[in-house]
């Protein structure tokens, strides 16, 4: 455990009484196991970890549903298992809380993934002691029943075989969605009580049932938490909100919260050299990665996380995680972070990134907002060696190769300080691992933190009021600086904190007065935009010098509001300059509690190519030794100049190189040589150029090399836009050899530059692309590709509503509003979908909206896919969906004027569906077929042109949503080392744009052929025909609710019917009002007239006729042959129908009539209805089969019975049905392979849950 490179353990032994007691730290990250080793108690004995809270939401359960237990005691789980409450539980209401989890979705991967193992065992063994049974019976069997001809003992023995090959094809089949746990909330007078049923979870039958659990109550009041079994080993804590309504069961989602917790604040008390860095400081576990996305970060989690650390008055937040941005120090968790910083007195130190060696690879938020403390990853020899088992640790300490680096895109330096990013202690439970190695960033950051604790808690100690602002400025001020090079300054900060010198400083300079230093710097002339620090990067840039205007505002905490402390406010600063020959600055700014502004000069002009960089730093004009009191940073590229034709750059031995990318310049071809070593060595290979308002464009690689070698690349660029290329060998690749690697780097410049970035192909129309060669001959060879379809959809419902809980209550008192919008979208065809919302997707810090969630769900409600920020690809099967996005914000305003937002639904076509476009040298070329074009070769100045032709019609989708949007890829030039093949696949090449295609809404009626022939029929024909169907309209329309309206129903049917006694749509409308009736008293008597109604369908149809017509002699050509087949499909499905319920009838007269001479009737009548089904349904009919389901059932052949259902079940093309779900549960319950039916009713919940799951 690393403390002596920030000297915290000198700091300890001199104080140790200031080990971080008195400090609370909130953990943003992956959530902390609170049953780890060192997490339980502090130095001084106190509990370690104060409250545990899931601000993701991944771990809630429903739990509005409200039982009362019966006299036994007993309840109804939300699963729909009966429980049994403990009588000693104190309920004054009552009121039984239920709800249920898979409790898959709180675990992560890795655990589910050795639970599934070990389960898989257990179900082999028991799956295989069932199939070992089957085989055994019907080798029996055989044994007996030598050949035979006897038809039911043919069925005997198929049933037999059928039970075998069943149970053998169920462990190919076998998908595992895990246990299901029922839980229990009630108030018991004083506190939420939560118990859970865990008896899924356990091998033994008499372990996990709910009467025997202990009652858990939210964890800040009692830390107290369980363990779901022992096999898992996972812990997790309980919280209850909305009065009983929703409970949080909180799990880990990594190991990585738990690690992170441990280097800041692990306390072992029986070996102090375990310890983390702040043993005695106390910590909140925020969990704001959500379990369903991974372990992602959500907008909802980072909200909630900043609640509870102002809610439990923390002094700390240690955040291990972030994103790249395209906006540096902006959007809607950095305004909270602000306010909480500033109003609230909290520090906040975040991990900068693990995306280096190159610049500009910072994320948000640590490494690009002004009020988060920034750590870059430092390791030191010792590290090297004990934890990283290097032979020959380096001779002293160095910035992690991955590192991320400064500046911003702003030209804040990014980095703020360097802590140790490694660090092996102790993790979660269920990892089943005593300590685990993780390095990063993220280690490197609670390190930092914990140095801030030891600081904190001395001055808490001795009374020294505690200022972030004050803090931080100790710190960065008495950091050790790591390196002497430019490119050192924006890998480490000021450099490796030191606590002991920290605290030094804030004893010597606690009277003084503790403002944060606002720096706005804008273009001299120019109001937008603004900076943090100057930041010089293009080659025009470094041209002339250019005048600054630097706006510096002191900003003390908000809670210093009074006059007089304001006003009392005055600095005499003294400005200085790390080289007045680039950067110059006037002597001195006095500041008072207002803005003040100066002009800098910055002279680039004398520089060589490369990397360099200065200060602005203001001092205490009367206290100098305070170091500065705000810093400008200054960070200037001269990238060098490609001067040759063909552009080709050639260097070696080297590590960071700035070049000025050739106007017209889309791609590169790099060739890397290594020689000179003996060991294998890994390199990271980055590129970086910067675009206003977007993330650094950056392409990255990382090789090996086994032996001296050469590798290529192909890399985009932007042209006219400087490329950083960085090489670094990784910081522990090739240590202990003696040879030095030797890199030949050669670069050659390509470019075809085009008059169209995205091409929209709309109707017909060719689109005319032209293309010129800027920088050297280039092939071009144009291919293009439509590979996608995006269909837009409007929500079909919006509903705002407030979020009851405290927990997203905000500190400024402003409760968060949530905005549910619904989306409605079918497949004709299972496919591969992703949802696109271009307002909000790929930003979750730089965007100025607080969350984003979707969950796609079926018409049972089963959720196939959910995401945020960066929505991935989901399969799914044929069918209708619907989408909820749910959106959070406390402006009201905001959430009104998205509530029309559209979304598209992007999906993947097929490779076969795939459409290639052609390529014309003539506007008509493809209609006329002539023209093709192909290839040739661009000469530099000379343009070429040609056309892109839209797409076939017969290649489009069928059926297409109006509004669709076909879009792919189109690519221009050739690689000069591209195969045949890849030529042909814009996706290969490194540079491709986009194309689109406006699909033509389908034209309805298109396919239905010639216009309907003229009528035969005369009118009055017609006239009696239309009324007689309006008769039978009117029959179906009516309800049969009470016992008037079914009166009045039987005498429109009777009346009908003595006037259409043999028309079989007539006879087909009351027996389906016969059958949609409600209360039926007397059973048999009911079925008997459905078997009636049913026989007068069967007879008022000709069937002779109909197989006579059904014949293939029949010339569907002709029109009036077309419209009858129609008619007598109608026919034909009506006497399905009736076949159908009348064997359904029969079948029931038969259970309830059991032993009666009317039972065997309706047997004997039942088979021959059966036959006469499969007449004309055949046997892969749903009718037929449920038919035959039941008799096979009847006669105790229920493996074959299993097998029909098993056949229904695959072959149903529409929505699961549940009631055939619960019918193979039934069979397997009775044939008795309870594994089976175990697995089965887990899977019940899967496919039909009562609800959707929340937010």
């Amino acid at each position: 455990m690393p403390k002596e490179e920030i000297a915290a353990d000198r700091f300890i032994k001199s104080h140790p009484e200031f080990d971080g007691r008195g400090v609370i730290i909130a953990i943003f990250d992956s959530g902390v196991d609170p049953a780890a080793a060192g997490l339980q108690v502090t130095s001084d004995g106190k509990t370690k970890i104060l409250d545990v809270i899931d601000c993701t939401g991944s771990g809630d359960i429903d739990t509005k549903t409200v039982v009362k237990a019966d006299s036994d005691g007993c309840i109804r789980g939300a699963s729909g298992a009966i429980l049994v409450v403990n009588s000693s539980w104190k309920n004054p209401s009552g009121d039984w809380h239920v709800g249920y989890k898979m409790v898959y979705e709180l675990f992560t991967d890795t655990l589910i993934s050795r639970l599934k193992k070990e389960r898989k065992k257990k179900w082999d063994e028991k799956n295989h002691k069932a199939i070992t049974k089957a085989v055994l019976q019907l080798n029996e069997f055989d044994q007996k029943q030598k050949m035979t001809d006897n038809a039911n003992l043919k069925r005997v023995r198929e049933d037999l075989q059928n039970r075998v090959d069943f149970l053998r094809k169920q462990a190919d089949c076998y998908d595992d969605k895990g246990p299901i746990i029922d839980a229990v909330v009630w108030h018991d007078g004083e506190n939420w009580r939560v118990a859970l049923d865990t008896q899924s979870l356990e091998h033994e039958p008499d372990r996990g049932k709910l009467a025997d659990f202990v009652p858990l109550t939210n964890y800040r009041t009692e830390q107290k938490y369980g363990v779901f079994s022992q096999l898992n080993a996972c812990t997790f804590v309980v919280n209850v909100y909305d009065r009983g309504n929703i409970l949080s069961l909180v799990t880990d989602c990594s190991p990585h919260g738990t690690h992170v917790a441990g280097i800041a604040t692990a306390c072992h008390l029986e070996d102090s050299s375990l310890n983390g860095v702040a043993p005695g400081a106390q910590l909140i576990s925020c969990k704001i990665g959500d379990a369903r996305l991974g372990s992602m970060e959500t907008g909802t989690g980072l909200t909630r996380a900043l609640i509870a650390a102002v809610e439990h008055k923390c002094d700390l937040i240690n955040m291990s995680y972030g994103e790249p941005t395209s906006l540096p120090d902006y959007g809607r968790f950095v305004d909270l972070v602000h306010e909480v910083v500033n109003k609230h007195g909290l520090i906040y130190v975040s991990s900068a990134g693990n995306s280096g060696p190159a610049l500009n690879t910072v994320v948000a938020p640590g490494g690009t907002s002004s009020s988060i403390i920034g750590v870059g990853a430092y390791v030191y020899p010792a590290m090297a060696a004990g934890a990283h088992s290097v032979v020959e640790p380096p001779c002293e300490g160095l910035e992690y190769t991955w590192s991320s680096r400064g500046p911003t895109a702003d030209g804040d330096l990014g980095v703020c300080i360097s802590a140790p990013g490694g660090a092996v202690v102790p993790v979660s439970k269920w990892t089943l691992q005593k300590r685990m190695l993780l390095n990063g960033t993220s280690m490197a950051s609670p390190s930092a933190c914990g140095g801030f604790a030891l600081v904190i808690s001395a001055m808490k100690a001795n009374g020294i009021p505690v200022s972030p602002f004050f803090v931080r400025k100790a710190v960065e001020n008495t950091s050790v600086p790591v390196g002497g090079f430019p490119e050192d300054k924006l890998s480490t900060g000021q450099g490796l904190m030191q606590v002991d010198k920290a605290y030094e400083y804030v004893q010597k300079f606690q009277n003084f007065p503790c403002a944060w230093y606002e720096i706005k710097i804008t273009q001299s002339g120019k109001s937008t935009p603004t900076y943090r620090g100057i930041y010089l990067r293009e080659a025009s840039d470094c041209r002339h010098s250019r005048k600054w205007t630097v706006q510096v505002e002191p900003k003390l905490n908000e809670g210093a509001s009074n006059l007089e402390e304001l006003s009392r406010f005055k600095e005499c600063i003294e400005l200085h300059s790390t080289d007045k020959a680039v950067v110059m600055a006037p002597d001195y700014l006095n500041l008072s509690h207002n803005i003040r502004s100066f002009n800098i000069v910055v002279d680039p002009t004398n520089l060589k190519d490369g990397l360099h960089y200065y200060e602005i730093y203001g001092v205490d004009c009367e206290a100098p030794e305070r170091g500065p009191l705000f810093r400008i940073p200054v960070t200037i590229i001269k990238p060098m100049a490609v001067l040759t034709r063909p552009p080709i750059v050639s260097f070696a031995k080297m590590l960071f190189l700035f070049i000025e990318v050739p106007p017209g310049a889309s791609w590169v071809e790099a060739t890397m040589r290594t020689s000179g070593f003996d060991t294998s060595r890994r390199f990271f290979v980055d590129t970086v150029q910067i675009c206003p308002l977007r993330r650094p464009c950056k392409w990255e690689s990382v090789v090996t090399f086994s032996s001296p070698a050469a590798k290529c690349f192909t890399i985009p660029v932007v042209g006219g836009q400087t490329m950083e290329l960085a090489i670094a060998q990784f910081w522990s690749s090739g240590m202990g050899s003696q040879e030095t690697t030797i890199v030949d780097f050669e670069i050659v410049f390509h470019g075809i530059d085009i008059n169209k970035d995205e091409v929209l192909l709309d109707g017909d129309a060719p689109v005319r692309i032209d293309a010129t060669a800027l920088l050297a001959s280039e092939r071009l060879a144009p291919a293009a590709i439509l590979n996608k379809i995006r269909v837009p959809y409007q929500p079909i419902e919006s509903k705002l509503s407030v979020l009851p809980s405290n927990r997203d209550k905000l500190p400024s008192g402003k409760q968060i509003l949530a905005l549910t919008l619904t989306y409605k979208f079918k497949l004709e065809d299972g496919a591969e979908v992703k949802p696109h919302i271009p307002l909000l997707n790929n930003r979750i810090y730089d965007t100025k909206f607080e969350s984003q969630f979707y969950m796609i769900s079926d018409t049972n409600k089963r959720v196939y896919a959910m995401g945020d920020a960066y929505p991935n690809s989901s399969k799914l099967p044929k069918g209708e969906y619907t989408l909820q996005l749910y959106l959070r914000h406390d402006d009201m305003e905001y959430l009104e004027k998205i509530k029309q937002l559209v979304l598209f639904i992007e999906r993947n076509l097929e490779e076969k569906d795939v459409i290639r476009l052609n390529f014309f040298s003539q506007p008509d070329g493809h209609v006329t077929g002539n023209g093709a074009y192909k290839s040739s070769i661009l000469v530099p100045g000379k343009m070429e042109a040609f056309y892109l032709s839209p797409p076939i019609k017969d290649k489009l989708p069928k059926y297409p949503s109006q509004g669709s949007t076909l879009l792919g890829v189109i690519s221009y030039g050739k690689l000069s080392f591209a195969g045949q093949e890849e030529g042909k696949n814009p996706r290969k090449n490194p540079v491709s744009h986009q194309i689109a295609y406006s699909v033509p809404p389908y034209k309805v009626g298109e396919d239905k052929g010639k216009d309907s022939p003229a009528c035969t029929k005369t009118v009055s024909e017609s006239y009696e025909e239309e009324v007689r169907d309006l008769k039978i309209k009117i029959l179906g329309s009516l309800k049969q609710d009470t016992d008037e309206e079914c009166s009045e129903w039987k005498k429109l049917a009777a009346c009908l019917k003595s006037e259409y006694p043999k028309y079989t749509p007539l006879l087909a409308k009351i027996l389906e009002g016969l059958l949609s009736q409600g209360s039926v008293g007397d059973k048999v008597r009911h079925n008997g007239k459905v078997i009636e109604k049913a026989n007068e369908i069967i007879d008022s149809v000709d069937q002779d006729e109909l197989v006579k017509f059904f014949s293939p002699k029949n010339d569907l050509e002709d029109e009036e042959v077309v419209k009858m087949k129609k008619k007598m499909e109608t026919t034909c499905d009506q006497l399905m129908e009736a076949f159908y319920q009348k064997g359904l009838a029969l079948a029931e007269i038969e259970s309830l009539m059991q032993g009666d001479k009317t039972s065997a009737l309706a047997t004997t009548l039942f088979k021959d209805n059966l036959k006469e089904l499969r007449r004309w349904a055949g046997t892969k009919s749903s009718k037929y089969r449920t038919l035959l389901l039941i008799q096979e059932r009847r006669c105790g052949r229920l493996g074959t019975a299993l097998k029909v259902l098993n056949d229904m079940i695959q072959d149903n093309t529409e929505p699961s049905k549940k009631k055939l779900y619960e019918q193979k549960i039934s069979l397997l319950d009775e044939i008795g392979w309870s594994h089976l039916a175990t697995h089965e009713r887990v899977w019940i919940h899967v496919r039909f849950p009562t609800s959707l799951p929340l937010f």
